[in-house]
């Protein structure tokens, strides 16, 4: 069992791969974006998250898509699927920033760094299937 979990894994490497690639230029765009929104653009963090999460989100899709897992199929039922994590990941984006940043005062980066690293915990498998 051990063997062929390890195997299975093995054999994700190269969609991982590009899908880290994907993500790590999300987080760039993410950050960068919300930076702007806030820095220049004078908006609370929170609707700076608000704001950027849409354009991310059309951005991973398509992405991960057609180029991490090189997926073709009509995308009808695989973008409902994607919207219903889009918005948990949405709503915990926002929340997140919410709580850390709102009511714990954690500078609003670091907010957003962590809640990225807690959703590409999940993301991956949810992605792929």
């Amino acid at each position: 069992m051990v063997k062929r979990t390890l195997s299975y894994f093995w054999s994700l490497r190269r969609e991982f791969v590009k899908y880290f690639i994907v993500g790590f230029s999300g987080v760039f765009l993410d950050l960068g974006s919300l930076i702007l929104l806030k820095e220049k653009l004078g908006f609370h963090p929170v609707p700076a998250v608000v704001i950027n999460q849409a354009f991310l989100l059309v951005f991973n899709f398509n992405l991960n898509k057609y180029w991490s897992f090189r997926n073709r199929e009509m995308p009808h039922r695989q973008i409902v699927r994607y919207l219903i994590l889009g918005v948990f990941n949405y709503g915990f984006s926002v929340g997140a920033m919410y709580l850390l940043f709102g009511r714990f005062g954690v500078d609003y980066r670091l907010a957003r760094l962590i809640t990225i690293a807690i959703m590409v915990a999940w993301n991956f498998f949810l992605y792929k299937y």
